[in-house]
């Protein structure tokens, strides 16, 4: 069984809003934002709000799954059951809590989770939001390029291999360039294990394709992305909100924003996430 490190940055009334951080940091590309949500919560006079972030198995302090509780490899070595006993987990930790619904919202692979936590347990999504993120599965060039990523930081004991997701280039968002930025990004990726990092590399690659999710969520949805991200551009994260037509999601893009954009303009996203809590709450 997996276990998930949790980080609860408020307790308030109803829902639990739970952010599923992004690769290859930890939950505290959170903090400004969660810091955020309370504040505007309370300028507002909006009900208070508890407010989580697990770190994903093998990110920050969460321990890495044993092989026996990260479920079937692939000859390539993919873990083909990771991402759905990951799912598992999150909603498992919010039951234990005494919940039966969650708001969820992911960034990047935390939205591979909150698509999958969909895909298992739609009974315990009371709100979903997509952040700079995608539906389908790797193909066979990414799947491979991850695989190898796994392996390498495997062998060599290093997060070198992923320490290029604090490099900026010339059409990256300010703060990217920035030199906090960059310092940020390179501090938190360093405190990583390559062990994790490897395992969650493995874990994304054996993951299914969500995109027939899309259209099954009900419950009220988000979508945000950057207007600079690389990785999940505006045209792509515009077509992932039309595919979600059982519900009405709002969308919103930020401008100068990369891919990390919880980090980059925290009180952006923080207000999104709050009007999807209200809506949810409005709902109930």
């Amino acid at each position: 069984m997996m276990t998930l490190s949790n980080t609860v940055y408020a307790t308030g009334e109803g829902t639990p809003l739970v952010l599923v951080h992004a690769f290859p940091v930890d939950h505290r590309m959170w903090d400004d934002c969660a810091e955020q949500i309370a504040r505007q919560a309370r300028e507002t006079g909006d009900p208070s709000v508890t407010v989580w972030a697990p770190d994903m198995p093998g990110a920050g302090t969460g321990p890495i799954p044993e092989p026996a509780d990260s479920g079937r490899v692939a000859a390539d070595g993919a873990l083909t059951d990771a991402l759905d006993l990951m799912a598992d987990a999150y909603v498992d930790l919010v039951r234990a809590a005494g919940y039966d619904k969650a708001v969820w919202a992911g960034l990047s692979m935390g939205g591979y989770v909150v698509l999958d936590i969909q895909r298992r347990h739609p009974d315990m999504v009371a709100g979903l939001a997509l952040c700079d993120t995608k539906a389908g599965a790797d193909g066979p060039e990414a799947r491979a390029n991850r695989l190898a990523c796994a392996s390498e930081c495997e062998a060599t004991q290093t997060v070198k291999p992923v320490m290029h997701f604090a490099d900026a280039t010339p059409s990256d968002s300010s703060f990217k360039q920035s030199d906090e930025g960059r310092a940020l990004f390179a501090r938190w990726i360093g405190e990583q294990t390559p062990q994790g990092v490897g395992w969650r590399q493995r874990m994304a690659a054996g993951r299914p394709d969500l995109s027939d999710q899309l259209p099954l969520v009900t419950a009220p949805a988000a979508v945000l992305c950057g207007d600079k991200d690389p990785f999940s551009p505006r045209p792509a994260m515009r077509a992932l909100a039309d595919a979600m037509t059982g519900t009405s999601p709002s969308f919103t893009v930020i401008e100068d924003c990369g891919h990390f954009s919880a980090v980059e303009h925290p009180d952006q996203v923080a207000s999104a996430l709050l009007d999807l809590v209200r809506r949810v709450h409005l709902r109930d």
